[in-house]
């Protein structure tokens, strides 16, 4: 077993402020090798900003300045993470989910039941 052994004491990572993170198996299980480039940075960036709860209220302006990605790509990450069911978003609000069981297999369908409730209510 390797003995581990902190490399600078004065550089230790102390949590204050705001915290997140990624769990162990978002790694383990497969879920950043199913991640294509903008889809992993979009991802940590929602890790990075979103509070205990995984809610962020960054708008699509901001992540496009911040993680100099073009609009195209940010939306197309965007998808990419909701159909991962990564995370899930209604237009103004992003919420970094649960990670599923596995990559590529939904929790529930919560989300296509929010977005047909949606579509229905729109043509009324």
């Amino acid at each position: 077993m390797i003995r581990k052994r902190v490399l600078n004491p004065q550089r230790i990572r102390r949590i204050s402020g705001g915290f997140s993170f990624i769990p162990h198996r978002f790694v383990t299980d497969g879920f950043l090798a199913s991640l294509d480039t903008n889809e992993l940075l979009l991802y940590l960036f929602l890790v990075a900003v979103s509070d205990r709860n995984g809610l962020s209220f960054y708008g699509s302006d901001s992540i496009c300045s911040l993680l100099h990605m073009p609009y195209e790509h940010y939306r197309k990450a965007r998808e990419g993470l909701i159909e991962k069911d990564l995370i899930a978003f209604d237009e103004t609000l992003f919420q970094v989910l649960e990670l599923p069981p596995s990559p590529g297999q939904k929790c529930s369908y919560a989300s296509d039941i929010h977005k047909l409730a949606q579509n229905l209510f729109a043509e009324v």
